[in-house]
Formats: C-alpha cells, sequence, structure tokens
C-alpha cells in the first residue's frame, strides 16, 4: 500500500490511480478514500490522474492522538502534493473535506492549483453562531459527540439513513449501508469525535476570498446533514465567479445516489 509520512510523524494512504492531469479528492466524515472509488474508477478511465488520501486517524492511515484541526489536514494535503510533486491539480473536497482543501488555499496559494470542487460541503461555517443563525445548533453537535462515546457502531449505522436520505424515500442497497458502516469503523474513535468539533466550528469565511481558481459548488436541496441554504449556496456566493449547481432532492450522500450525474459534471467541470 501506498503511504507517505507527515513531517509530524502521521502514516498517510494514499491511492494513485491512472495518469493525466490530477484530481485530488477529500472525503467526508467518517469515511476514507474508498468513498471515492467509483469517481476515481470512472476519471482514470478517461485520462486523468485520480489521487484520494485517507485523512488522519481514517482508514489505512495511522491514527495519531493529536493533529485533528484544519491547518494541520491542509499540511497534510500539502505535504501529499509535495510528496506526489502534483501540479494542476484540481482539488475536490466532499463534506467535512471541503474544509481542507478550502483551507489548504487559503494557506499554500494555487500556484499547484487549476481548479476547486466544494460537494456538499461544510464551509464557509457550519455551526449556528450569532452571525450564522441559519447553523445548526451546538446541541446537535453534542449528542453526535454523545453517541459515538455511547454506541458507535448503532451510531453510524442510524446515521446512514438520513446521510443518504433514506427516510425521505432513497433508495440505497443494504450493500451500500453496509459498506459504510466498515469503513467507518476503521477509524480511531478519538479522531472520529475529534473532527466533529473541527468540522462543526471551524471559521472558513476568510478562506473564501483567497479562492482565486475555477470553483464548482455542488450540493443537495434535501441535504439533512449539512444543509444547502446555510452551506453551499452561501460559499457559492462567496466565492467569486463559482457555478453552484443544486442537486434536486438529493440528500448529503449524493456521491453514491446521484454518482452518474456527479461524474458527468466532474468531466465537464476538468474539461473546460
Amino acid at each position: 500500500m501506498s503511504h507517505f509520512t507527515t513531517t509530524d510523524g502521521a502514516e498517510i494512504y494514499f491511492k494513485d490511480w491512472g495518469k493525466g492531469q490530477p484530481v485530488l479528492f477529500s472525503h467526508g466524515w467518517p469515511l476514507s478514500a474508498d468513498m471515492w472509488d467509483t469517481q476515481m474508477l470512472f476519471l482514470a478511465e478517461r485520462g486523468y490522474r485520480a489521487i484520494a488520501f485517507d485523512r488522519r486517524g481514517f482508514g489505512r492511515s495511522s491514527q495519531p492522538w493529536d493533529g485533528h484541526d484544519y491547518d494541520r489536514f491542509a499540511a497534510d494535503i500539502a505535504e501529499l502534493m509535495t510528496h506526489l510533486d502534483l501540479r494542476d491539480v484540481t482539488l475536490v473536497g466532499f463534506s467535512m473535506g471541503g474544509g481542507d482543501v478550502t483551507r489548504y488555499i487559503a494557506r499554500y496559494g494555487t500556484d499547484r492549483v487549476a481548479k476547486l470542487a466544494l460537494l456538499g460541503a461544510v464551509t464557509p461555517i457550519f455551526i449556528k453562531t450569532e452571525d450564522n443563525p441559519s447553523g445548526p445548533d451546538r446541541a446537535v453537535f453534542d449528542g453526535i459527540r454523545a453517541g459515538l462515546l455511547s454506541d458507535r457502531a448503532q451510531f453510524i449505522k442510524d446515521f446512514a439513513t438520513p446521510f443518504y436520505g433514506v427516510n425521505h424515500g432513497g433508495k440505497i442497497s443494504d450493500g451500500v449501508m453496509a459498506q459504510t458502516l466498515q469503513i467507518a469503523l476503521q477509524a480511531s474513535l478519538k479522531s472520529t469525535i475529534d473532527c466533529v468539533t473541527a468540522f462543526s466550528e471551524t471559521d472558513f469565511r476568510p478562506d473564501m476570498a483567497t479562492i482565486d481558481v475555477p470553483t464548482l459548488v455542488i450540493h443537495g436541496d434535501d441535504d439533512q446533514i449539512v444543509p444547502l441554504e446555510s452551506t453551499g449556496r452561501v460559499a457559492a456566493a462567496m466565492i467569486k465567479g463559482a457555478t453552484l449547481r443544486i442537486y434536486e432532492g438529493a440528500p448529503h450522500g449524493f456521491v453514491v445516489t446521484h454518482g452518474d450525474r456527479l461524474n458527468a459534471d466532474l468531466l465537464e467541470f476538468l474539461k473546460h
């Protein structure tokens, strides 16, 4: 398996498929690089180099005790890009992964970056605050942390229902539900809990102004996890020249439920 060691000693796993212009994928919580297999295969078969990594503490990466903050996540991406000498990269971030690719640009610039795609992302800020009144209450995230501590396996199993919109009539196979749980349970419990704080409380609003590459924002309008109106729509309005595509009736997990449409949209974005 392919790993590299970060400057603070974490071992980061990555998969690297195909040849051509690179596309680097950052996964959502509490998943791993495996969530991107369909997109990676689709793009690699069409002349792109598809790369995805397991965030520290998740999947096949090591499980450090600390470093679960967006400055460190961005540093991990920067070090991976340097390790592979990636240039002219399209960064694709889903859910909490939208935060680390955004923070990467804010901290390291776009010398190596050609384009950015934010998919169901937590940017620009997720939690409810005085100046972000439409976000979820802090109690929601307290409940997530408590559920993980009490019975992580059952919490993640239940979480997958609104994630894929099953409670709103969405159709997902038993296999996908089983794989989602299997991937999530590979992660460190500490990392899983710490990342709830990171993705809910990090304010990316200052980062939005640093994005100076073509940006595609995709969000489902039936996202029960990261609501469109307080995240995707706001992010698209804050990023100069961004294109917003709303998937009608799509849940948070539209990477699976609307995979064919997403693949087509990503390919079109990469080509133009």
